[in-house]
């Protein structure tokens, strides 16, 4: 029984939930911002001008590993890790935190994947058209939509539980 007595902690649950926040959002950031930043890359070789109308298609999917982060934060705030005096979690409500923390982790990977796919798009736009970069960047950020939502979701059902 050590197991559920050391390991399966309410403590390690909601700090799972946290590290799985910041993971998998990061995860999906990480490979988004790489695959724009390929795309923008091989614009670049052919026209180094085209820089600044680039460089926010590439930020764009970074965002979602933020959110993570910033969610991941709240949490440990929450729970009084980051405090003077740690909150004795149940293993329920740890469970509550790792399950309040999975929009976040999910649509953050999987929205900055398919965010990054639709900036790449936008760099190919960008290489024919050079005055629509803002429709790329509109449609970029339109992906972002869900991201947010995610997090809204996430942070509102980490910040409104009683302990």
């Amino acid at each position: 029984m050590w197991f559920f007595d050391y390991v399966l902690t309410g403590q390690n649950l909601a700090l799972l939930g946290a590290g799985l926040a910041v993971i998998l959002a990061g995860i999906g950031s990480a490979k988004g911002v790489g695959m724009v930043g390929e795309a923008a890359s091989g614009l670049l070789t052919e026209d180094p001008s085209k820089f600044g109308k680039t460089m926010l298609l590439q930020a764009l999917p970074g965002s979602q590993g933020i959110y993570g982060l910033i969610t991941a934060l709240v949490i440990t705030i929450k729970i009084g890790l980051l405090g003077s005096s740690p909150a004795a979690l149940t293993v329920a409500q740890g469970g509550y935190f790792l399950m309040a923390a999975l929009p976040i982790a999910i649509v953050g990977y999987f929205s900055a994947i398919k965010q990054a796919k639709v900036s790449v798009a936008g760099i190919h736009l960008i290489a024919k058209r050079p005055d629509e970069s803002g429709k790329a960047v509109s449609s970029a950020a339109l992906v972002e939509t869900y991201a947010v939502f995610a997090l809204l979701v996430s942070l509102l059902l980490v910040l409104f539980v009683k302990l």
